[in-house]
Formats: structure tokens, sequence, C-alpha cells
């Protein structure tokens, strides 16, 4: 089986003065599974949302199942047969389950112009039941459910009809084990079913599970091919790169170091119904790792140390002082950063500047009387930016038009800015390239070895091998082993303690 379902053809796509893609050309066949990869900012997204619809080339053509193909909306293209998965939430507040589902196919539910509610609901049930969600209520408000219920739900409607494509950008990254697993048995069965499937992902161990074959850009233009045996990290690291890796990506020692000095205490630590009885300290210059299920609690532990949800039992505490940590504002206050896993909703502000976003943590630093001059919010914003290599046409630009690392980068350095003693990081490389996730790891050393404290979940076991002194485990909301930095800790002997 060796139809081409599509061809993209030397495409272009220009954004000002930003060149997004250049020639870029793309063979999607039937029943294969292609791998789109590259680091951030490398037009991965921008290739596959124009074979989505979500936005014309500035040039080249665009060929699907034999015919010219220029969709002018994803309605367009999804009414075509091709359906896209993003790693953002692509569900609206405010509508049930069952219209966000249908949301402008509502003609398929309709009658004179009056769209059925019974049979919307009646469709979407079934719809639910067919991929496993059967917990799922088509009737609910869509806000009622979590994240990963919200993507499962886009899933289940874009299987609702069989596509002759299926785009996966980076959906696996927001996702628990169990959704990873039922992600890949979804790309299982449309490979069988003849289906044309193209997915994005930083993971490139994923990549290679999933992949017949994979493309690799950098810098919005296309570098090679990798096929069978030749699809494995390294390569596709060094391809997407353009040099040879050398030297450490993560630690490069294998020391459990660390100061003596306590400064965050977290005792008997509970919040109803997921997680009860976490104690621990974290010391000066210590990065501490919590590592787990996705579902264990881990993600709820740290905004419960950060003080933006209240515990039902136990304390945190800055030992310096003996300062309670009961809200974020008092966290803020006294050095203390928290970065979430979900960048885009909970730490940016995506219709702002740059500049705006690194200044929100450190207005108090900036005030001069009860003024603040644009002078010194410039100065600072864009000496974090530089520090940290933020890719960006200049400071004024909107967060929004930026690569997944780069807000990350942004988020990073917002903290930075105030001056942060202890950074809580929750999955901090999550949706990020090799690239800048090694630029994150040499930030995390430098910072450690200036004395400043990190806290960091990660669903990543080698992430947390790789950059730890310690590792917590939980399991069932409770912690289960503690390992200290060794040469010889390995992936099994964390996932024995959280499984």
């Amino acid at each position: 089986m060796d139809e081409i379902v599509l061809k993209a053809e030397r495409m272009f796509k220009e954004f000002g003065s930003t060149k997004a893609v250049t020639d870029v050309t793309l063979e999607l066949h039937r029943g294969r599974v292609v791998g789109l990869v590259g680091e951030n900012g490398s037009g991965k997204s921008t290739l596959s949302s124009m074979i989505a619809g979500v936005y014309p080339p500035t040039k080249g053509e665009m060929t699907y199942k034999g015919q010219p193909y220029n969709p002018k909306s994803v309605l367009d293209a999804r009414k075509a047969g091709i359906q896209y998965l993003t790693q953002e939430q692509g569900t609206i507040d405010g509508m049930t389950v069952a219209e966000n589902m249908f949301l402008g196919e509502e003609d398929e539910m309709s009658k004179a112009g009056l769209v059925s509610i019974r049979k919307l609901n009646e469709r979407s049930r079934k719809i639910l039941i067919e991929n496993g969600l059967d917990y799922v209520n088509p009737i609910k408000p869509i806000e009622h459910y979590s994240f990963e219920d919200r993507k499962m739900i886009e899933t289940a409607r874009s299987l609702s009809h069989q596509p002759d494509i299926l785009i996966i950008d980076e959906t696996t990254t927001a996702l628990s084990q169990k959704g990873h697993e039922r992600i890949y048995e979804i790309i299982g069965e449309q490979k069988a079913k003849g289906t044309a499937v193209l997915i994005i992902s930083h993971d490139l161990e994923e990549i290679q599970k999933l992949c017949d074959e994979v493309v690799i850009l950098r810098d919005g233009k296309y570098i090679t091919t990798l096929y069978g045996e030749d699809i494995e990290p390294q390569k596709m690291r060094e391809n997407m790169i353009g040099r040879e890796i050398k030297g450490s990506y993560y630690r490069a020692d294998f020391e459990c170091s660390y100061e003596d000095e306590v400064v965050l205490e977290v005792k008997d630590l509970g919040l109803e119904g997921v997680f009860s009885d976490i104690s621990f300290d974290l010391h000066k210059g210590e990065i501490l790792g919590i590592g787990g299920l996705s579902e264990c609690g881990m993600h709820e532990l740290l905004k419960t140390i950060f003080g933006a949800i209240k515990p039902t039992s136990g304390s945190v505490t800055l030992a310096n002082g003996n300062i309670s940590l009961k809200n974020t504002t008092v966290s803020v206050k006294n050095k203390v950063a928290y970065i979430p896993k979900d960048r885009d909703k909970e730490s940016l502000f995506q219709a702002t500047s740059i500049k705006d976003n690194i200044v929100t943590s450190t207005l108090d630093k900036l005030k001069k009387g009860i003024f603040i001059l644009p002078k010194s919010e410039k100065k600072i914003a864009q000496e974090q930016a530089d520090k940290i290599e933020v890719k960006m046409q200049n400071i004024e630009q909107m967060v929004r038009d930026l690569s997944g690392g780069n807000k990350q980068k942004v988020v990073i350095a917002k903290w930075m800015a105030n001056d942060s003693k202890i950074f809580i990081m929750d999955c901090p490389t999550r949706g990020i390239d090799v690239g800048v996730k090694a630029k994150i790891y040499k930030l995390m050393d430098t910072l450690k070895h200036e004395g400043i404290s990190i806290l960091m979940v990660s669903e990543e076991m080698m992430e947390l091998i790789g950059m730890a002194d310690r590792i917590i485990t939980i399991k069932d909301g409770r912690v289960s082993e503690e390992f200290s930095r060794s040469a010889d800790l390995s992936e099994s002997k964390i996932i024995s303690a959280i499984v």
C-alpha cells in the first residue's frame, strides 16, 4: 500500500519578516506513520497547520487524493477527511460536550434549519462510548472535565468520521500514561485502516516507536528523511540541531550534592481525595525531583506548596524566618517561583508582550515610590530575555507568537527577574525540543551551583535521573520511596516504586 494521499510541494509560509517555512515538500502515504521533528521554531506546526486549513501558504501547492487542495478553514479540511489534534486545548468553555463535538457540523443534526439537541446528544454519547469515554456526559458543560478528558473528547470527535489523514501535533505531551497508550492504540488502528498519520513530537523515543519514516526540519527548511534503523534519538537530535551533540545532555556528575541548610519544610501535607501525609525538606542548592504517574497527585502537590491550592492538612514553611506559604502572594514576595505544567493557561498573558510578561513578577522591585519607569521595565526584560536566549524579534513581540520552547524561556525569565531563590517546576521541559531542553538543564545546573533550590515534578524518568540530587516517588497520593543520585539508578527502579 503506497498510495500518496497528500503531497505538499514547495511550501512557504511567512509571517511578516519571519520565514516560518521555506521550500518544504512533504508526502503522506496511505497506511504509513510519518514523524515530523525539529527544534521549536523549525516550522513543524506551521507546515501541519497549512495542511489542516489553519492558514493558507504564502506559496506552494497541495494535492489531496489526486486533486488540487486549498482548504479555506479547519472545518473545510475536516469535512474533506483531514483531522488535526493539537497540543493545546481545542474545546470552548460555556458549551456542552455535545455542542463542542459537533461545532461547525450542526447541519448534520438539523431539519429546516433547526438543530435537534436530542440527536446531537445521542450521537455524541454513541461516539464517546465507542472511544472508551462512557463516563463523559454529553449534556454537561465541557469545563466540568479535566484537560486530559477534554483532549480525549477532541480525539473522539476527530474519529467520529473516518479520516484519510490524521495529524497529531504534540497531543501526547499533555496526557497521562493511560492517555498516551490510548493515542498509541488509535495510531495503530488508523494505520491498519489505511489512514495516513502525521505525528509531531519532541519525544524522540515515541517517534522511534511509532513511525515508519521521519522528516526533519531546521529553521523552516527540509533537512532529511530517516527510515528504518536510522530512526533513533541520537541521529534525530544531530540532524535537528545540525551538529554532533557532544558532552553531557543532563548533569555531568553523579554526586548527590547540596548544602546542609534547609530552605523549605513540607510537613504532613494533605489535600483531601488527592494526596496525604507528605513530608520532606528541600535544601539550599538541591534539585529535588518528584516522580509518579500523572494522576498520583504530584501536580496538585506543587500547586499546594506554592500556595495556589489550600491544603486540607499539614504545612509548608520557609525555614528562614519560619514563614508559612499560605498563598501565592506570600510565595512570590519571598522569592518562590512556580513554573506550571500548562504554561499557556497558567503562567503567560498570551495577548501581551514578552516585556510585560517578564516584569509581572517584579513590579514591586521596579517601583520608585508609586511609579514604575518604562525604562526600568525595558532594561530588566531585555537583560533576562538575553540571559536565557529567548529567540524573538524584540521584547515587544507578543508572547502568543513564540514557539513552545521560547514561551517556556519567558516563564523562567519572569521568575529570574524577581531574583527567585526557590524554583517549583512542574514538567519544565514539556513539549520542548532537545536544543531548548539542553539549555534549560544547563540553566538548572547553574542555578543549583549558585545555591538556588529546585523542586521539580517530571513525568520523564530520565529527566529525574539525569537532573535530581534526590528523587521522591509518589504512589496513590503517598510517598512510596526516596532515591539518591547515583550512576546505578535506573528507570526500572523508579517505575517499580510508582506503579
